[in-house]
């Protein structure tokens, strides 16, 4: 053998090696599904939180933003170890039914109702039932995700509690989620129920703007549950209980008030309130 044939030899080995080494250290990194909300995922909240997670536990998590209900509907299935949703009666009733070991809550934010600024239907102020009802009596724009989702819940309850079963002519359901319908809104100058953490995180505004806030029934809590693997036995349990622990503890409950966007906080932390 030539040297220059024993030196080509052992670079071949050597990157074999390292190749093999890098798969190991791959093959050893945990890692859980997490089946989250579009709004988690579009608001940024995750890209902030997961690295401190991942710093702290060494676990790596894939998200699978869908709506709500797709979520829970991914965890009924056993396709996701870990939830994080919001829409707190289909959570509750998620856990009765076995499917989840326990519900934590987690953080907050609020809902608000956008459209176009000279607000054709006047349904600025404080009132989302009055404001809804004014929306459907002018028969102005109104862009609904129409995909169970939890603003999609939120949103059909508020349209029980105005009296409405006609939403006016201008009422659309998108069957997307809730970055899609504000592009959908910010287009065509429609009315839009969005959570404010997505909203702040939205750069196609165009001529929307925030015309109902502050409404107490707009209070959007998010909730954690782990899958039970009682129901499907592959679920990563005490992986996903990691998370849930790490996620109500001091450390992950201030990574989640950490989290600003032009200096506003997107959701506040209540684990333990």
């Amino acid at each position: 053998m030539t040297r220059r044939t024993h030196l080509f030899s052992l670079a071949s080995l050597l990157a074999v090696a390292l190749t093999l080494g890098s798969s190991a250290v791959q093959a050893q990194t945990p890692s859980i599904v997490m089946a989250s909300t579009t709004s988690t995922e579009q608001s940024g909240l995750f890209s902030h939180l997961l690295p401190a997670f991942k710093q702290a536990s060494g676990i790596d998590i894939k998200v699978v933003a869908l709506g709500t209900g797709q979520a829970l509907d991914t965890g009924r299935r056993g396709d996701a170890d870990v939830l994080f949703v919001h829409d707190q009666v289909a959570e509750e009733k998620f856990v009765a039914e076995g499917f989840g070991v326990k519900r934590y809550p987690v953080m907050y934010n609020d809902f608000v109702l956008v459209g176009p600024a000279n607000d054709p239907a006047k349904t600025r102020g404080k009132d989302i039932v009055s404001a809804l009802q004014k929306v459907a009596n002018t028969q102005a724009g109104f862009v609904s995700r129409g995909d169970k989702s939890g603003t999609h819940a939120a949103e059909l309850r508020f349209w029980k509690q105005a009296g409405l079963d006609n939403k006016g002519a201008g009422y659309k359901e998108c069957g997307c989620g809730m970055g899609p319908a504000l592009n959908i809104a910010s287009s065509t100058g429609a009315y839009a129920l969005t959570d404010r953490g997505t909203w702040l995180n939205f750069k196609n505004r165009q001529d929307l703007q925030v015309l109902v806030e502050g409404d107490k029934s707009l209070f959007n809590q998010y909730g954690v549950m782990v899958v039970n693997p009682a129901k499907h036995a592959h679920i990563k349990a005490d992986l996903a209980q990691k998370f849930v622990d790490w996620v109500i503890s001091p450390a992950g409950q201030a990574s989640i008030n950490g989290y600003k966007i032009g200096g506003e906080q997107l959701f506040f932390a209540n684990a333990n309130k």
